[in-house]
């Protein structure tokens, strides 16, 4: 496809982890290096890029779905826009993409983003490029600062600290679409949390497909892991909030642990994906670790931080499954007590071994266990909420709510809460949590950030 003049203006649509997420601001960031503009809401842009996700089913018909209504607009609208398919399912099924679908210029995958400009060059002269080679640091080391052009982060901001993973569970993509474990340098990652935070940010969510196996050497030549960099991170002046997501049970150590109870900044939060309930399950998943080892992992967090809130990933009606197995799960949950989680039924993946397992459960099945499992789960946060009606905390203001005068935030323990007051966006305002529902809790404004 052939364009008479360079995209002016451009949207990056991003599906699925917050890994993508990161990705699609930085695929953004280059463009507007290149004079490039967002399109504003609403209105058609000359560049499409689709930042795709393919752990679920049905990935790849969802960009051909996506392309279709793209090209049928473009029709309508008698100009057709260039179109990108990025990420996971680009680096998946690129040839096939390009092979099926002549209305896709670009196929880039998620470690070779960085040369989306290029590649857009060979685009506007009329031709199509592939890329799906898999070398992560170069990637980051050419995209641009996070604050060049002056541009703004928001309040809460992502960065990426490592990417790909090795643990091989038989249901997984992530080994193959984006490649083994890499980290990315300690210099670097403290870099570009100063310049999110220059640019606006209080609170840094850092991300990882496993990123507690981040490691590698701080400015002292010192070998360290993910606390570390925690506590790195907690000297950077106006960084007000840390997180990290995703982890492994496999990779939680005793520094780690430590941090927890130790670095004010770092939020009482843990996200920490068991998976299921069952030893058994567990053991066909290629999970490195038992029920018990995971309860008595959570044990030491809670031990170092009290009121920390826990969050973990569930899997229903993997293969072989039994209705026992599927109560051991639920009864996890019980012992838990989780403030969120995530809960997915199981979807077979090409090329993942669990795809091929005998046992394959039914899908009526897996929809009342996922029903089941949500129910426990939506009980289980509502219950944290009520339990934190009445205590005072910081709350970030992330964005306006709904209502003229009202402002939607979220507290240290990742719960949204709503209030009115004199405040704006990124401000840290001290609020009393007052009424709690099963999403989100109502709060009320003590101390405004103007105050303090």
């Amino acid at each position: 496809m052939s364009t008479e003049a360079p995209p002016k203006t451009y949207r990056v649509e991003s599906f699925g982890c917050q890994m993508n997420v990161y990705d699609g601001e930085r695929m953004g960031e280059m463009l507007s290096e290149r004079g490039i503009a967002p399109a504003a809401d609403g209105e058609d842009a000359d560049l499409v890029v689709l930042n795709t996700c393919h752990i679920r089913e049905k990935a790849a018909e969802k960009v051909y779905s996506r392309v279709g209504r793209l090209t049928k607009a473009g029709r309508k609208a008698g100009k057709q826009p260039l179109i990108a398919v990025a990420g996971c399912v680009a680096q998946a099924e690129g040839e096939e993409i390009m092979a099926r679908s002549p209305a896709v210029s670009m196929v880039v995958g998620p470690q070779a983003y960085h040369r989306l400009p290029e590649m857009l060059e060979l685009a506007v002269a009329g031709g199509r490029a592939t890329d799906t080679d898999m070398p992560a640091i170069a990637k980051f080391a050419a995209l641009p600062p996070r604050n060049a052009g002056g541009r703004k982060s928001a309040p809460a901001a992502f960065l990426t600290i490592q990417e790909g993973c090795d643990k091989f569970c038989t249901y997984c993509v992530v080994p193959y679409t984006r490649g083994a474990e890499i980290s990315r340098p300690f210099s670097d990652l403290v870099n570009e949390a100063q310049k999110l935070v220059e640019a606006g940010a209080k609170e840094i969510t850092l991300l990882g497909q496993n990123v507690s196996a981040w490691s590698d050497e701080d400015d002292k030549g010192r070998a360290v892991g993910l606390a570390g960099l925690i506590r790195a991170l907690a000297k950077v002046d106006g960084l007000a909030r840390i997180r990290y997501t995703t982890s492994h049970p496999a990779d939680m150590d005793d520094a780690l642990i430590a941090a927890h109870g130790e670095i004010e900044k770092l939020m009482p939060f843990l996200h920490l994906p068991v998976q299921a309930g069952s030893d058994r399950v567990l053991k066909a998943m290629n999970r490195s670790h038992t029920v018990d080892s995971y309860l008595r992992l959570l044990e030491r967090f809670r031990e170092a931080r009290p009121d920390l809130a826990l969050s973990g990933d569930f899997i229903v009606g993997f293969p072989g499954e039994t209705d026992a197995e599927f109560d051991e799960t639920l009864k996890l949950v019980d012992a838990v007590g989780y403030a969120q989680a995530f809960s997915f039924k199981y979807s077979p993946r090409p090329g993942t071994p669990a795809a091929t397992m005998e046992g394959q459960v039914a899908m009526e099945v897996m929809d009342e266990r996922l029903q089941r499992l949500q129910a426990a789960l939506n009980r289980d946060q509502h219950a944290f909420n009520q339990a934190s009606v009445g205590q005072t905390c910081q709350v970030l203001v992330e964005r306006k709510g709904k209502h003229e005068g009202q402002w939607l935030g979220k507290s240290p323990w990742l719960q949204s809460v709503w209030f009115e007051g004199d405040c704006a966006i990124g401000d840290l305002v001290q609020a009393e949590l007052m009424e709690a529902g099963p999403n989100s809790l109502a709060g009320r404004v003590l101390i405004p950030a103007h105050a303090t």
